[in-house]
């Protein structure tokens, strides 16, 4: 069935090929075509939108720079294995146990996932004003910076900026640029302040141009913003972290209890 254009079309100032790989896309992430499926035939695209076999072309090829699907010479294009991955942010908070890696790490081990982490800076700095609020600082007022960038399978998942309070970890191990063994929860722990309360805000952004080029985007597609506020006894915020991962790729799941 072709797809009738209406009134609304004329003030969508998308090309006609990103229209269409939207709504592919849309299908794709939404399950109906699931991992493993071939995509409809070029014949039956370009019948349903009323488009060129060259518009479908550039449609598919948004796709496959995306890695939702794959395409080959001489075969049909199939939806990607592993389209969309699922975060819980709830099975990171917790201190990983004594001699065992940040918990990130042995989550995504658990499904059969090469995840690593890679420490890019270690510095004192003047934080956004958003976590700069979040963790209760004065007016220019520093804290000291843990940049990473996250890594599943060789392929970027996920750009970490962590700040913190001078006056809790200056002269400790967090302020070297290296790894700290069990992850910032397991040493804030150590410290005297173990992870009580996280409070996400999750918003949807056009990405910066180190995001763009860490996470290696294929395309004006939003990236998923995330900023992580930590509280210890008394509600003290210990640690505010802006997580940045492509929107395409990732989604976020959440339990709640009635209460």
């Amino acid at each position: 069935m072709t797809v009738p254009r209406t009134e609304a079309d004329a003030s969508d100032r998308r090309s006609l090929h990103e229209r269409i790989a939207a709504d592919i896309r849309d299908r794709i992430l939404g399950g109906d075509l699931a991992p493993g499926a071939g995509l409809p035939s070029t014949a039956h695209l370009k019948e349903r939108f009323d488009a060129s076999n060259a518009t479908i072309q550039k449609a598919l090829q948004l796709l496959k720079d995306e890695q939702l699907v794959i395409g080959r010479a001489g075969a049909a294009v199939t939806v990607r294995e592993h389209r969309q991955r699922t975060v819980r942010p709830a099975s990171y908070m917790a201190p990983a146990a004594e001699g065992e890696p940040y918990r990130w790490l042995t989550e995504n081990a658990k499904n059969g996932l090469r995840a690593r982490a890679t420490l890019l800076e270690v510095a004192e700095c003047e934080p956004p004003a958003d976590v700069a609020e979040a963790l209760g600082l004065q007016e220019s007022g520093a804290a000291l910076l843990r940049h990473q960038l996250l890594t599943i399978d060789d392929e970027p998942a996920e750009l970490v900026s962590s700040y913190y309070p001078l006056e809790i970890v200056r002269g400790t191990a967090m302020t070297e640029r290296r790894k700290i063994p069990g992850g910032a929860p397991t040493l804030l722990a150590e410290l005297g302040y173990p992870p009580r309360l996280s409070v996400d805000r999750v918003s949807a952004r056009v990405p910066t141009q180190e995001q763009y080029r860490a996470l290696r985007l294929p395309g004006d597609l939003p990236v998923l913003r995330t900023l992580r506020v930590v509280h210890s006894d008394g509600d003290r915020p210990v640690e505010a972290t802006v997580m940045v991962k492509a929107g395409h790729l990732y989604e976020l799941q959440y339990e709640f209890t009635a209460g």
